[in-house]
């Protein structure tokens, strides 16, 4: 306990008076017999010199006996005015002003005073060190306990960041017909307040009802960029009868933990740097702009105790929550989670530490005044994968492999028995928010859901891990924690699946598991036999926000509806054609072209459908919320503008800030999904905003081009996968304005010379409405027009003038000119 406590009184000293750590340089091996070192002695290289060392200076120099070092250590005391010279003493030997006199069983004074001090600030710094984290278990700031008027409300409120609050033990019979979790600024809960959507994450346009819960842990982030200090109550609330069921108020001027921005690395080897790192909450980093050249052989991310990085260190897991030794990075930004039970205020520093060299590469330190979010899960990191141009060829069939192809192109499984185990690879194609399902039918010769014993994989990006769950189906309705689609552990059995390995590359997930022939759960769990073929189904689908397994499609592409029967004792049964990562799309409907706005100094955006297959999708590669923004009435198309002009957006998106669904203020960006407003602090920075977005007092954001709300509907129904041309396909929806009487919102853009070729117009509350605005000196955007005009925003009438001055050039005389711009 000492000597860790030694170890990191240093960078705490360093840090408040803001000297620089610095190393002691290389190690010299000594004998156990050697009193010695080069720099440090073995103690020191473990723990970090004693708490009351001065800055070590750096020398060249190494001391093969304790006298010699002990005179030189008073030579640079003497040079730093700490010792005067007393003229009686042999060979220039120097005394300081303090008493001669030495402890007993110490043979320096300087040894003396530095044992005397390290002692006293070893009992005040245990004070310190143990009031130094928060009192577990810490949920952030303590706002109060729920009030209830009905339906059994109960709950204990914390401040979490910023922007989310947690209810620990929540409560509510789920009687009440249209009840939501409801915050607002009036006086009392009313309903001038909005809705903070329960599960965060729910399809369709409207948030779920809040359902029953008993005792429940939740996490509510605040929607549209609210921060609490926006907000005076937090409210269970009916909308149908207006209804406060229970309630609970902010205090004014409430201070919750916020992140903390550090210094970048220390640049050392490897070239090794970044930009500030974040400390996101207790658990989570934010490194941007990491490069390092991934040529350590067994570097890893490393944190640890002392004053400076040391081989008593702990490895963190990479951005993929992997272990491997780290490969290189270009500039890329990231977010790592500490393992465990391991918080920041557990740690003295983070660095990238070569484990075999025994080599740091750089560092940064951890402050001491730490105040940031506790880690609830409220922090999502988003996985990188792995991609690349290049697409594996189909390889030849290999030998002694068992491959079924399950869904063409999106489902393999491989399997081999191994003693008591069957080992099965899922290759799915699938999406980081999606699972697929294999396992053994309900019914022996067709594939029936109800019954069946599966086996649910997937990559879990809270965890940051591949997962393979025991699933039972007692029926098709979603799990109730009785009956349902169920994970066995949720209905009383067990996991009896052990996860072996997972990988995702090329948009292709290979998760491997094993489980016994015959487990012990009768009931839950059905035996693989090896004595016949037996029926297998399988299944590609969402997860819901419990990570747990989702209503998938009933079509042929996303669940068996033919018979798969597989005999698990076959060697060699390989019938497997395609490799998932080289497997193309049957064709489906064409998508429409892409259209362009060129020349238009006034644009009116408004909210339209996306055009299903051959809409949003198809032309931005993006998925699609089901609306769009539609420019001058057109399906996203890309526009372009010159630097040094200015331009008028006309916005239509929606004003009402309590209803979600018709809430897009529009706004320029470097994304190409905005949603600026639903974003953390952290990530904002990764973004520039050219226009509609201002900044209050305090530097919060907020949007400033909100108007009234018009959307592009259906007629009858959405018909966009048998209608050949956007044209058409337009003449099939009518436009609905809210409110007639209401007023658009102006957003005036003068583009600079230093915007980039390529920024984006999107919403600022919602991902993946906008497409490209392509930027372009002043005067080319006629230029542009004789290449890209044929999609552009232009009459069918000038296109033909256009196709008859190509065909007949002497008929140029007789034909008007096409508009400027075109």
């Amino acid at each position: 306990m000492m000597a860790a406590i030694l170890g990191r009184e240093k960078p705490r000293r360093q840090r408040r008076t803001g000297e620089d750590p610095v190393a002691a340089g290389e190690r010299i091996q000594v004998s156990d017999g050697e009193s010695g070192s080069c720099g440090q002695n073995r103690m020191e290289q473990a723990l970090g010199p004693p708490p009351n060392a001065r800055t070590p200076r750096l020398s060249s120099r190494c001391f093969w006996s304790v006298e010699e070092e002990e005179e030189e250590k008073e030579k640079e005391m003497m040079e730093d005015g700490e010792m005067e010279v007393l003229p009686d003493r042999r060979r220039g030997v120097v005394s300081n002003n303090a008493s001669h006199r030495h402890w007993p069983w110490s043979g320096s004074r300087a040894r003396d005073t530095s044992l005397l001090v390290g002692l006293v600030l070893v009992l005040l710094h245990t004070v310190e060190v143990d009031s130094r984290a928060p009192k577990e278990p810490y949920y952030g700031r303590e706002i109060g306990h729920l009030t209830n008027f009905g339906h059994g409300i109960k709950g204990q409120v914390f401040a979490v960041d910023e922007s989310t609050l947690f209810v620990k033990g929540f409560a509510y019979d789920g009687n009440a017909p249209d009840a939501f979790f409801w915050v607002g600024n009036s006086p009392r809960p009313s309903p001038e307040g909005f809705i903070i959507p329960y599960p965060e994450e729910y399809s369709g346009r409207e948030p779920p009802v809040l359902q029953q819960h008993t005792n429940t842990d939740i996490i509510l982030k605040l929607p549209m960029g609210k921060r609490i200090r926006d907000i005076r109550w937090l409210s269970v609330w009916c909308r149908r009868f207006t209804v406060d069921f229970g309630e609970i108020f902010i205090p004014p001027g409430l201070d919750v933990p916020k992140p903390r921005v550090l210094p970048e690395f220390k640049r050392l080897a490897h070239g090794l740097r970044s930009s500030n790192i974040s400390i996101l909450d207790a658990k989570t980093f934010y490194i941007p702009n990491l490069h390092y050249d991934g040529a350590g052989p067994d570097a890893y991310f490393w944190v640890g105790n002392g004053s400076e990085p040391n081989i008593m260190g702990t490895k963190v897991p990479n951005e993929l929550g992997s272990l491997d030794p780290l490969r290189g990075y270009q500039g890329e930004d990231i977010e790592i989670q500490l393992p465990g039970n391991l918080t920041v205020y557990d740690i003295d520093w983070l660095a990238v530490w070569c484990v075999e060299y025994r080599h740091n590469f750089g560092h940064v330190y951890i402050p001491k005044d730490l105040d940031v979010p506790p880690a609830l899960g409220q922090t999502k990191i988003a996985t990188t994968t792995t991609t690349s141009s290049v697409i594996t060829q189909p390889t030849s069939k290999p030998a002694n492999v068992n491959c079924k192809e399950l869904l063409r192109g999106k489902l393999n499984v491989m399997w081999e028995v191994m003693d008591d185990f069957i080992v099965i690879e899922l290759v799915g194609r699938i999406r980081e928010d999606q699972y697929m399902a294999f396992g053994i039918s309900g019914s022996h010769g067709h594939p029936q859901m109800i019954g069946a014993d599966v086996v649910v994989a997937f990559y879990d990006r809270r965890q940051r891990r591949f997962r393979a769950e025991d699933y039972y189906m007692s029926s098709l309705a979603q799990c109730d924690g009785k009956l349902g689609v169920c994970p066995d552990e949720r209905i009383g059995g067990k996991n009896d699946v052990e996860i072996l390995s997972g990988d995702r590359s090329h948009g292709v997930t290979k998760i491997k598991y094993r489980r016994l022939l015959q487990t012990n759960e009768a009931v839950n769990d059905r035996a693989y036999p090896l004595d016949r073929q037996i029926s297998v189904i399988a299944a590609i689908g969402p997860l819901n926000s419990r990570d747990e397994a989702n209503a998938h499609s009933h079509t042929g592409t996303e669940v068996t509806v033919d018979d798969v029967q597989i005999d698990f004792a076959s060697k060699n049964d390989h019938t497997c054609t395609d490799a998932l990562d080289s497997f193309r799309e049957e064709d489906g409907p064409e998508p429409w072209p892409s259209r362009t706005i060129l020349g238009e100094k006034t644009i009116t955006a408004r909210i339209g459908p996306t055009g299903g297959k051959r809409g949003y999708t198809p032309i931005t590669g993006h998925p699609s919320w089901g609306i769009a923004w539609y420019m001058n009435d057109l399906l996203i198309p890309e526009i372009y503008v010159e630097r040094g002009q200015t331009y008028t957006f006309i916005v239509e998106g929606g004003d009402e800030t309590t209803q979600p669904a018709k809430y897009h203020p529009l706004y320029i960006t470097s994304s190409h999904e905005g949603g600026y407003g639903q974003l953390t602090e952290a990530q904002k920075r990764r973004e520039t905003v050219y226009a509609g977005v201002e900044y209050d007092a305090d530097g919060y954001a907020y949007p400033t081009a909100a108007g009234r709300y018009c959307e592009w509907k259906h007629k009858t129904i959405d018909r966009s996968a048998e209608i050949a041309t956007f044209d058409e396909y337009k003449k099939t929806l009518q436009l609905s304005c809210d409110d007639p009487n209401g007023q658009p919102a102006y957003l005036n853009w003068t583009v600079v010379d230093e915007t980039p070729d390529l920024v984006y117009y999107q919403c600022f509350t919602h991902r993946n409405l906008g497409w490209k605005i392509h930027v372009v000196n002043a005067g080319e955007t006629s230029k542009i027009s004789g290449s890209h005009g044929l999609y552009g925003s232009v009459s069918s009438t000038v296109l033909y003038t256009l196709l008859l001055l190509a065909l007949v050039p002497g008929l140029f005389a007789l034909l008007p000119l096409p508009p400027r711009g075109f």
